[in-house]
This record gives structure tokens, C-alpha cells and sequence, in this order.
């Protein structure tokens, strides 16, 4: 891992984001970009007058300013590479135009927090870009503090095998020297007997295979099964002491989209702990 996007529009529900990028850097050899998106304002009327244009080139000075002390600041504090970016796309279309331009590792963004409604509307596109992103994403929650991860839950619903994703994960966990709970989850909703009795069973030879696989002789692998993933996922993080909770987004039709909304984009909004998103190829 080596560069990583962090999107700011400079509140706090960013700052957060910024804080965990630069925290990870004492772990990570990494270089930072930092990307600040300017929503210009467009009418042809204002820009006929010039007016327009002249409160847009404002916004962008005062942007390249903030951006620039923000950068220096970091740089006198921690002393880890620092970049900055503008872009004047679509929040969505900036993100992941940046992170094919700069070939990031990891995309960190602060999610949904109480702290106002610029902090929410943050939230919620950071929750966009998961899904539609081909680099993992790390969503720092509003009113999470620091900590060095020591404790990493993979939650899935099946059992994966695609080593571009699994590597990536364990990647991760040995640079935080974390441990590693894994949970295979199953709704009852819907779900036949068979495909309960099926994952209780492989359950613990998929325990076995990451152990030995990626040398995790302390990771362990537990069946759940409910009908309230999420409120049984925070139960499971609250009572394991979990500091990050890792999941994968798997690609879907619009259906699938509009009937059944993306569980990973779901806890986006809920968890209290980081949540790394990691997109199937």
C-alpha cells in the first residue's frame, strides 16, 4: 500500500478522514493526495456578465490556499509526502478520476455524523462512492477517535476465494499487526434450512484455509444467522472489541440495487468503527 486519496471538503466529518490517513502513516509507507472537489456554480446570465466567473476563480484561490496550508501543516507535523488536487467534476466522477490519475491504493473518506447537515450530505455521498469505486474505500465514522487497529472482522456472506481480494485484506491486517475475526453470515429471511446447515459446516474449513493461507494462526471464523444483519454485526463488533470491519461490494443489476440495497453501503451509515469497503473485480 502506498498512496492514498483522501477527499476533503474541509469539515469536520473530512477532518476525521484526514486524521486516520495521516495516523496510518507511522504504520504505512504511503503518500497522501488530498482532493478538495469545487461545486461551481453555472447560469449563463452571470456568466455573460462575468460575475459568474469572477466568485468561481474566488472559490478556487480560497480552495488552493486552504488546500496548500492544510498540506503544509501536515507535512511540519508528520512529515509524510503530502499532494493536492482540485477537481471541478461531479463529487463521484472526481474520486474515482483521481484515484485512476494518482493509482491509489485506498480511498479514505468520513461518513455520516450528527454534527449537521454538511456533515450528513458528506456521509451519504461517501456512501456513492462505495460501489462504484474498483479502489477500496475506508469510511471513518463522524465521531470516531484514533486508535491503532488491533482487531480487523471480515464480514461476508459467502465464502471468497478471489485472492486479489483476500491479499488486499491481509495485506492490511499484517501492516496494523492486527487480528483477524472473520464472520459468515446468514439471513434466515428467505434463506432455506439447507443454506444454514451448508455454512455452519464450511465455516470452520474456511477458518482453516485463511489461517494457513496467510499464516493467521489466531484468526477465527464464526457462523451468524438472523434476520437483522446489522444490529447483529454491531452486537458481534461491540462485544469482540473490533476496530475495523472489512466487507466486500460485489457487483449488481439495477434491481438488485432498488429492491435490495447494498449492505456494505448500509453499515456505511451505522458502523461506529471504520468500515474498509473492498470491491470484487
Amino acid at each position: 500500500m502506498k498512496k492514498i486519496l483522501v477527499p476533503t471538503d474541509f469539515s469536520d466529518c473530512a477532518n476525521n478522514a484526514i486524521d486516520f490517513a495521516v495516523q496510518s502513516a507511522r504504520y504505512l509507507p504511503v503518500e497522501i493526495t488530498l482532493l478538495h472537489v469545487l461545486e461551481v456554480k453555472e447560469n449563463v446570465y452571470t456568466d455573460y456578465l462575468g460575475v459568474n466567473r469572477e466568485f468561481n476563480e474566488t472559490l478556487l484561490h480560497d480552495a488552493e490556499d486552504r488546500l496548500n496550508r492544510l498540506k503544509k501543516s501536515l507535512q511540519e507535523t508528520s512529515g509524510i509526502g503530502v499532494k493536492t488536487q482540485i477537481s471541478i467534476s461531479p463529487l463521484t466522477e472526481a474520486v474515482l478520476e483521481a484515484a485512476a490519475e494518482n493509482k491509489s491504493d485506498l480511498i479514505i473518506m468520513g461518513t455520516q455524523g450528527a454534527g449537521g447537515l454538511k456533515e450528513k450530505l458528506w456521509g451519504s455521498r461517501t456512501a456513492s462512492v462505495i460501489g462504484k469505486t474498483r479502489v477500496p474505500v475506508l469510511a471513518v465514522p463522524f465521531y470516531y477517535t484514533w486508535k491503532k487497529p488491533e482487531k480487523l472482522l471480515f464480514a461476508t456472506n459467502h465464502f471468497e476465494k478471489d485472492p486479489a481480494i483476500l491479499d488486499y485484506l491481509f495485506e492490511m491486517v499484517d501492516l496494523f499487526m492486527a487480528k483477524v475475526h472473520v464472520v459468515v453470515f446468514t439471513e434466515e429471511e428467505g434463506e432455506k434450512a439447507l443454506a444454514l446447515l451448508e455454512h455452519t459446516r464450511k465455516t470452520p474449513a474456511f477458518e482453516k484455509t485463511l489461517r494457513e493461507k496467510y499464516n493467521q494462526p489466531e484468526l477465527t471464523a464464526t457462523h451468524l444467522f438472523g434476520e437483522a444483519f446489522e444490529e447483529s454485526l454491531q452486537d458481534f463488533i461491540k462485544l469482540n472489541q473490533i476496530d475495523i470491519l472489512a466487507m466486500i461490494t460485489y457487483p449488481r443489476n439495477f434491481w438488485d440495487r432498488l429492491l435490495h440495497p447494498s449492505i456494505t453501503k448500509r453499515m456505511s451509515y451505522h458502523t461506529r468503527i471504520p468500515l474498509l469497503a473492498i470491491p470484487a473485480k
